[in-house]
């Protein structure tokens, strides 16, 4: 009796410790960072960013994958279905985590229930942004022109329900106007035809839109924070219109069930990353945020 209960005994010792090998040794395989939009927009910038920082970091592989559509709905679930095992996390704007779950009620994941926080990221400056053809010269002249031509000056955005929608739909509720909206998989295919003159406008993250304000190939109206990189641009309230406000942020989020481990784990490795990005992330008008996954939560469910 006394050999099987020293046998079953060291078992469990060689099992428990097995598998607190296995969590200690996490990552032990690439990791993948679904990023839920096309490349070339703010989300997918910063994911890249991050994945060489992580890779660099942990002398394992992050890997960004890029899965559009839905306004980010698409990544989300691909995340939210993920097995549970810390080897796929989600890099995503607030679209698909905290405005469209109470917007839409029919989606394929409960944002809520499904994912889990791990690090709120960054929080981005928006900017309104035209093409130079239009020879809109301010904010104020946008709407006149709308007032003019109703539903003609088109805008694109990465999908309804997105945070610049939004901001577009705060423009058209305080300037009694109506635009065109043209949807996407991500701001990179909008930021083409923008550039080309099929689209007049758009409301988007100052990450993906500074190259080409810097160049002259469109031109910035207002920002939503002030920012040094266009220090003669006013903000939406300077400009004479304090109602318009709808905030961006590029997050990371898990499955729900990801051992604690690797969750902390990656929490504290993200908070390194960004603090050692901070310089190159602020260059895009990025400002890291650094919180624990339970005041990003907390946060998180206020915004909701």
């Amino acid at each position: 009796m006394k050999t099987l209960l020293h046998t079953a005994f060291a078992v469990a010792v060689t099992l428990a410790a097995s598998l607190a090998s296995a969590q200690e040794s996490w990552p032990s395989r690439p990791v993948k960072l679904v990023v839920p939009s096309s490349p070339g927009g703010g989300t997918d910038f910063f994911a890249r960013l991050l994945a060489k920082a992580l890779t660099d970091a942990m002398n394992q592989q992050f890997i960004v994958e890029n899965r559009p559509g839905a306004s980010g709905n698409v990544g989300a679930q691909v995340v939210a279905t993920a097995p549970r095992d810390g080897y796929t996390f989600l890099v995503t704007a607030n679209a698909s985590i905290a405005i469209n779950p109470a917007l839409l009620m029919k989606l394929a994941y409960s944002a809520e229930r499904d994912l889990a926080t791990v690090a709120r990221g960054v929080m981005a400056v928006n900017v309104l942004v035209v093409n130079p053809a239009t020879g809109i010269r301010d904010l104020d002249d946008l709407i006149a022109q709308a007032k003019k031509q109703p539903e003609t000056l088109a805008f694109g955005s990465a999908g309804t329900g997105t945070s610049p929608y939004l901001g577009v739909r705060m423009i058209e509720e305080a300037g009694g106007v109506k635009f065109l909206h043209a949807p996407y998989k991500g701001v990179g295919p909008a930021y083409q035809d923008l550039l080309a003159g099929r689209l007049q406008f758009m409301y988007t993250d100052l990450a993906s839109a500074i190259s080409f304000v810097n160049a002259g190939k469109l031109k910035a109206l207002a920002v939503d924070r002030r920012t040094p990189l266009l220090p003669s641009i006013p903000t939406f309230a300077e400009a004479g219109w304090p109602t318009i406000d709808s905030p961006t942020s590029f997050s990371v989020m898990a499955p729900s069930g990801v051992a604690p481990e690797a969750l902390q784990k990656m929490a504290a490795e993200v908070a390194k990353a960004l603090k050692i990005l901070a310089p190159r992330l602020e260059q895009q008008a990025l400002v890291p945020v650094f919180d624990t996954p339970a005041e990003f939560a907390a946060d998180l469910a206020k915004e909701r």
